[in-house]
């Protein structure tokens, strides 16, 4: 219904390309970036860590098997099916657009949920070709505009030139929950920290047999312990962790108590700054359901799902307060850490997973050990 409109994706670079437009027509500015998964857009598009960018899809043809229905939550009132309760992404490019979907849970197609939550599209795209210039320019700025008439490049490129770099936005207040959420009611607290969290993690340390408190990402140390917790999640989320330093100070004093905590995507290079580590932002960053993490412990090979843009410097490692725990097969970047001799481990997947694989769940099993031996 809301499919075969005009649309331009406009690069920081002067490239221009051009396609059919879909879902919601308007002019969003973002972050280019590609994910290589086959399958999960409805939990990417919802994924907090993807706030201020414009997603592209490597896979060729997405919206096959619709968007499941969002109302849908499980015993403990989260979602079933997506991470959180909006579309996170600014726009999405594919290559080829659905115009049909079929499957059991299916409620809408993606063009509709896009339009209803007021979300560009953009398909007609080499999204081969425009994955390439990403991993040879890097990441960079672009405008995606769709519309229901012609539209005037020039006043785009003007447009771009003065939108607020990504580098420079602050998201916190925008993926960050502003008030405490519970739940379950077990005996034992889990405080997750949200920095832009996503409800598979709440899933699993219910999973593990814990009650979650989801607190803001600012929340001060004596608040956070009020609650009495066995241990401390610090979730993924969008941007440099530099622009956390609230969350910064308190993760010091929670390796200072030996407070059980274990830090994922975001919040694992909030632990590392921490713990004397150095973070940088990565060329083009690893965003997919494919990329494979040796555990150096038994050396054996995982295959995670992940979505960042920043890392912890691997060379910055030797003067920290912590050891190399996975290491990237492919690029050998930093991809987990364990704490010398306190109770603190991070990891820069998804152990979470959603869409998958859920080959590293156990990760979650290694904070209940560390909790439980406490």
């Amino acid at each position: 219904m809301h499919a075969k409109k005009f649309a331009k994706l406009v690069f920081d670079d002067g490239t221009i390309l051009d396609g059919d437009g879909f879902g919601y027509s308007t002019t969003v500015f973002g972050e280019i970036v590609f994910n290589t998964g086959m399958v999960g857009y409805t939990e990417a598009l919802t994924d907090p860590s993807y706030s201020g960018q414009i997603l592209t899809l490597t896979y060729p043809l997405v919206g096959n098997y619709g968007v499941p229905d969002p109302s849908i939550v499980d015993e403990d009132g989260i979602p079933k099916f997506f991470e959180s309760s909006k579309i996170q992404a600014r726009g999405l490019v594919v290559h080829e657009l659905s115009l049909t979907a079929s499957h059991w849970n299916l409620s809408m197609t993606l063009d509709e949920w896009m339009y209803n939550e007021k979300i560009p599209g953009i398909s007609g795209i080499d999204t081969r070709e425009l994955t390439k210039k990403l991993r040879t320019s890097g990441v960079m700025m672009a405008a995606l505009v769709v519309s229901d008439s012609e539209i005037d490049v020039d006043e785009i490129k003007k447009q771009l030139e003065s939108a607020p770099h990504y580098d420079s936005e602050q998201f916190m207040d925008d993926v960050s929950t502003k008030e405490e959420k519970i739940y379950g009611d077990d005996e034992n607290t889990v405080v997750v920290i949200d920095t832009g969290a996503k409800h598979a993690i709440l899933r699993n340390v219910r999973d593990i047999g814990y009650k979650v408190v989801l607190l803001p990402w600012n929340t001060t140390y004596e608040k956070i312990m009020s609650y009495n917790p066995k241990g401390i999640v610090l979730s993924s989320g969008p941007g440099d962790p530099q622009k956390c330093p609230d969350t910064i100070d308190v993760v010091k004093k929670l390796i200072q108590d030996n407070v059980p905590t274990l830090g994922i995507c975001l919040g694992a290079q909030i632990i590392g700054i921490a713990g004397n580590t150095e973070t940088y932002k990565l060329k083009y960053g690893h965003r997919g359901q494919n990329k494979p993490c040796v555990n150096l412990e038994n050396n054996q090979v995982y295959v995670t799902s992940q979505n960042h843009g920043y890392g912890i410097k691997p060379e910055s490692l030797d003067k920290s307060d912590f050891n190399l725990w996975f290491t990237n097969a492919d690029d050998k970047t930093v991809e987990g850490i364990k704490h010398k001799t306190k109770n603190c481990i991070a990891v820069q997947f998804h152990p979470e997973a959603a869409p998958g694989p859920y080959d590293c769940k156990f990760v979650f099993e290694e904070l209940k050990q560390l909790m439980e031996k406490n």
